[in-house]
């Protein structure tokens, strides 16, 4: 079973442009805290709290070396989300399938009819 606030946390996350943006470059490798603020124009203290969020919801992790902090992506960090999402979308896809159904069958009637009236005899 999902964890909801596991997902709450991730979609959190995710509004936020600027995290949005963080995760878009780490997802192309790994980045130092300075080259992530470098791009926004913001305090090196906003940044922080942008990962820290992230962090947070397991979406990246980073690791400090003497005065250096990296982020990287964490890999499985929007697996909780993606499975929500394919929970969803699977009845929903078995709803669609039947709608067309319908509709193909609605579809073919008319031309029955019409073939059938072309055949008898007038």
């Amino acid at each position: 079973m999902l964890n909801r606030s596991e997902i709450d946390g991730i979609l959190r996350a995710l509004v936020e442009p600027t995290r949005r943006q963080i995760l878009e470059r780490l997802s192309s490798g790994p980045a130092t805290v300075s080259q992530l603020a470098e791009p926004f124009g913001m305090t090196f203290a906003a940044v922080l709290q942008h990962l820290q969020v992230l962090e947070a919801c397991g979406l990246i992790r980073s690791e400090k070396i003497g005065r250096v902090r990296t982020c990287r992506i964490e890999p499985g960090g929007l697996a909780p989300l993606a499975d929500w999402i394919a929970e969803r979308r699977l009845p929903a896809e078995r709803h669609l399938d039947r709608l067309g159904q319908i509709l193909a069958e609605t579809d073919q009637s008319p031309e029955k009819n019409q073939n059938q009236k072309k055949d008898e005899p007038q």
